[in-house]
């Protein structure tokens, strides 16, 4: 069984991480850019606002979940058109922030055991709600950080991540148009060095080997787990990551992992392109 109040416990100090990295911003950094082409800092803390409300609908109000999909005006627009309608003065838009994420897991937490809740062309258990949410706050954040120049240090919170985007690897095939395959993958990670942020009710899991997939699979795919984690969110290029694919269908699979639901991402180009910065 999932222990919901640990993964709760869990998404609540990787959006603290966040709130503690944005919030003594002078109000001109909001308007920084960030690697989403036309986003901003402030559109990425809005994203992540407008995400928690609907998710809150979904946990909440199904048929108003449904509603609100009918009623937007172009669907290929929703995630940003959904940005923008909760951009907001910096003070205004961490409050919004601050109180939707915290009704969000109030109304996760009530969810009744093996309820499935209405998302984008799927369905979702309270579990895997929270571990969606965990890991948008976690691939937003690294956009705010990459945009302010720091260097967040990896948690322990990253093997959530890395298990929805193992658990994803069809959806990834599927969202490219290509067969989803029939072969197993093993993944193995190392787990970040640093013990910070340990998942809760766990010990430290310094240095330790994340591993999904069948033992035996001939298909593998192994390295850092904080390069599996920005690969399968699309915040780096498979070029720049010490990740190794062992066997076509793994190969074939770092090209198109997506731990995100909805279309394939435009994706970040290599670093470095013949030398040169990209």
């Amino acid at each position: 069984m999932v222990d919901l109040t640990a993964l709760l416990a869990d998404l609540a100090a990787e959006s603290e991480q966040l709130d503690a990295l944005v919030a003594p911003l002078p109000a001109q950094e909001w308007d920084r850019p960030t690697p989403a082409p036309g986003w901003t800092v402030a559109h990425q803390i809005a994203h992540l606002a407008w995400t928690d409300q609907v998710a809150h609908l979904a946990a909440t109000d199904a048929a108003a979940f449904f509603a609100s999909i009918m009623a937007a005006p172009d669907l290929s627009r929703l995630v940003e058109d959904g940005a923008e309608t909760f951009l907001a003065r910096p003070a205004e838009l961490l409050a919004r922030w601050r109180d939707g994420r915290a009704a969000l897991a109030a109304a996760l937490a009530a969810t009744p055991p093996g309820e499935k809740l209405p998302w984008y062309g799927t369905r979702m258990s309270p579990a895997s709600m929270v571990t969606a949410r965990l890991m948008e706050t976690w691939a937003h954040g690294e956009d705010v950080a990459d945009a302010l120049g720091v260097q967040r240090p990896p948690t322990a919170r990253l093997r959530h991540v890395a298990y929805l985007g193992f658990r994803t690897l069809g959806h990834g095939f599927a969202a490219h148009g290509r067969p989803v395959p029939t072969a197993p993958v093993r993944v193995e990670l190392t787990a970040p060095a640093s013990t910070s942020g340990d998942l809760a009710g766990e010990a430290g899991t310094d240095g330790a080997v994340w591993a999904f997939g069948p033992a035996d699979a001939a298909d593998r795919v192994t390295g850092p787990a904080l390069d599996f984690c920005l690969l399968v969110t699309q915040r780096r290029h498979r070029a720049d990551l010490a990740l190794v694919a062992t066997g076509p269908v793994a190969d074939e699979w770092l090209d198109v992992a997506q731990a995100f639901a909805g279309p394939p991402g435009a994706k970040r180009a290599p670093a470095a392109v013949d030398g040169a910065t990209a």
